[in-house]
């Protein structure tokens, strides 16, 4: 039985498919949506208040919010997708690092809810059709690879400036 007839295969990828829009709406909402400041429509989440650690806050949030990548990797998203995703991540990240400029880009770009948006969107999309090619360990690997290299560069450039400043 190919897996494009199996229905324990097309339950699974609905019961993958429902708790991963579960998990993405719950920590776009933790890191960009938390708090709304009264009287207006502006909200913020956890990776605005973390970008208010120099340095570490960036990372912690580019560390939370590949959570999200990751769901969207485990559903089968397309590649391009993804890569959009990882795109607004380090926007975001590169962007929230910048001194008090950053702190307010953090709440204004919004990355988690955007990535958010894109994949629910694409589940929508792609509802009723046939369960997506999962791309498996490789592309994870690769993944984490870059998301390793961000963090080096983001690290060196703090090094950078440190040693600069002192």
């Amino acid at each position: 039985m190919s897996p494009a007839t199996d229905t324990r295969f097309d339950h699974d990828h609905q019961r993958r498919i429902a708790s991963a829009r579960t998990r993405v709406g719950r920590i776009a909402g933790l890191l960009d949506g938390l708090v709304s400041i009264p009287g207006t429509r502006i909200r913020f989440g956890l990776d605005a208040l973390l970008g208010l650690i120099p340095g570490i806050g960036d990372i912690a949030g580019l560390l939370l919010g590949s959570s999200i990548l990751f769901e969207s990797v485990r559903v089968g998203a397309p590649r391009g997708l993804i890569a959009r995703m990882l795109g607004n991540m380090v926007v975001d990240t590169v962007g929230g690092s910048v001194p008090l400029v950053g702190d307010l880009f953090d709440v204004a770009f919004r990355s988690h809810a955007r990535n958010a948006r894109l994949l629910l969107d694409h589940l929508d999309a792609q509802s009723g059709a046939v369960a997506p090619k999962r791309h498996g360990k490789l592309m994870l690997a690769g993944l984490m690879l870059a998301l390793l290299l961000l963090l080096g560069l983001i690290c060196v450039g703090i090094y950078a400036v440190v040693s600069r400043l002192f």
